[in-house]
């Protein structure tokens, strides 16, 4: 037999269901495949086995629970649709044929019924992902994804045209915009947080607004006052924040009163100039710049400010070969206008990708494995509860719902699969989670505890 053929198909398998239920189940799997080869040559040779001829009956069915199954990956993909009837005879043929050939060189009698009956339990699991991945008459037609799939390929294309090498960034901000929430976008210095926000906000045909938050900027000067004109009376002059993008660059210079002059504007789209409301333009996004190095002159932000951004993106160095090319594109001794950004969708494209968006289809599966992943980071029992003051709010739930529902747009699909909630869960989770000190002593940060947390939750 050829022990590491098996291993490989049995590695594949695993990293297949590994995709589909998490990595817990890898590793609940790891030791089987590693244990594959011996438990086949003790069967083959019992009289240095260490098992019994049952233990290794069983050990062969669960090390062919995936085996059996040749179209994993059209299974998977949605490609193939199976009827359990059909599994579970694809499941008994294969396991008669090996076992059978098992049987003729060792003379052992397989209980092959049994056998088949064990792994049968395992495909009624995997039957149950049709959920996911039979979906396509449940959200969005495909042509109204094919649409907006266009639309947003073309935002990010002429995007590309001066923000290099930061897709993952890019499609962060796309995701708010979809998803009619607030961004806050960190990074050190020079790694292009500005021009990234004006450069979509260029492309997506929006009014942008820019306030550079400092330390005596008043709440006044942001939402605006009413004045007295000599002639006119009592008039109100609004303030930069009516716009479809704000700017707030680097939002903790400023106090934390100013900075709480952008809460009702983040929640309610609106804000109060005297004792008038005023609705802000639609769609209305605060994109915000932090610069999480310095320690002088800054201030925390609100923890209730911080809860209304939907996302908490962070961007890193770009890689070398992409630095080489804004070394040649000389990005920054080009004013912005120089590379003229075309307008290639409009406000009310926006709106209609936020319709879309809603749309999408979400099974109750994967609305239970965002409120099992949600309520993971306030369980007082967990290994990493001591680094936790307080676990993610309600908010923070919805965030991971309607984010996993842009991603979704985003990849082209009309239906969420729980690697889309993974995909985002580390920018809706980072800010939401409140840190012990134990946390800092333990030099323990969010993202930390947001991987353990999808390693252990897993698709129920």
């Amino acid at each position: 037999m050829d022990y590491k053929k098996e291993e490989k198909v049995l590695q594949k398998k695993l990293q297949g269901l590994e995709k589909l239920y998490g990595s817990g189940f890898l590793k609940e799997k790891i030791k089987e495949k590693t244990e594959f080869r011996d438990n086949i040559e003790s069967f083959e040779k019992p009289e240095k086995s260490k098992f019994s001829k049952k233990d290794s009956e069983n050990k062969f069915s669960d090390a062919f629970k995936i085996r059996d199954f040749e179209d994993f990956d059209e299974f998977s993909s949605g490609k193939q649709s199976y009827s359990k009837s059909s599994i579970n005879k694809k499941s008994e043929d294969s396991n008669k044929k090996f076992y059978a050939g098992i049987s003729s060189s060792n003379n052992k009698e397989i209980h092959v019924t049994k056998i088949s009956d064990k792994t049968n339990e395992i495909f009624d699991k995997e039957i149950s992902y049709k959920d996911f991945i039979n979906l396509s008459d449940k959200g969005p037609n495909k042509a109204t994804v094919e649409k907006a799939s266009r639309l947003i390929k073309s935002l990010k294309n002429e995007i590309s045209k001066i923000i290099i090498g930061q897709e993952k960034v890019v499609d962060s901000l796309i995701r708010g915009i979809l998803c009619d929430g607030h961004v806050l976008l960190e990074g050190i210095p020079g790694i292009a947080k500005t021009l990234t926000i004006r450069a979509i906000g260029k492309a997506s045909g929006c009014q942008v607004n820019r306030i550079q938050f400092t330390v005596d900027l008043l709440p006044s000067d942001i939402l605006g006052i009413n004045a007295y004109t000599p002639g006119k009376g009592l008039e109100t002059i609004k303030g930069p924040i009516f716009a479809n993008y704000l700017i707030a660059d680097e939002i903790n210079r400023s106090p934390p009163k100013t900075q709480s002059a952008l809460i009702e504007a983040m929640q309610e789209k609106q804000v109060t100039i005297g004792k008038k409301a005023y609705p802000l333009p639609s769609p209305f996004f605060v994109m915000a710049t932090r610069n999480p190095i310095e320690n002088l002159g800054v201030y925390p932000l609100p923890e209730a400010q911080m809860d209304r951004f939907l996302f908490n993106v962070t961007m890193d160095y770009p890689k070398e070969e992409d630095e080489i090319k804004i070394l040649d594109n000389n990005i920054t001794l080009k004013n912005f206008d120089d590379f003229k950004l075309r307008s290639v969708i409009t406000p009310k494209n926006i709106l209609e990708l936020q319709k879309i968006v809603k749309e999408i289809y979400v099974s109750d599966r994967v609305k239970k494995y965002i409120m099992d992943i949600v309520n993971k980071t306030r369980d007082k029992n967990s290994d990493y509860a001591e680094n936790i003051s307080y676990g993610v709010s309600p908010r923070g739930g919805i965030g991971l719902f309607i984010a996993s529902r842009a991603h979704t747009l985003i990849q082209g699909r009309n239906y969420v699969l729980p690697e889309d909630v993974r995909e985002i869960a580390y920018d809706v989770l980072r800010h939401r989670i409140i840190l012990s000190y134990k946390a800092t002593i333990n030099k323990v940060n969010a993202d930390n505890i947001i991987k353990k947390i999808l390693d252990e939750v897993n698709i129920v």
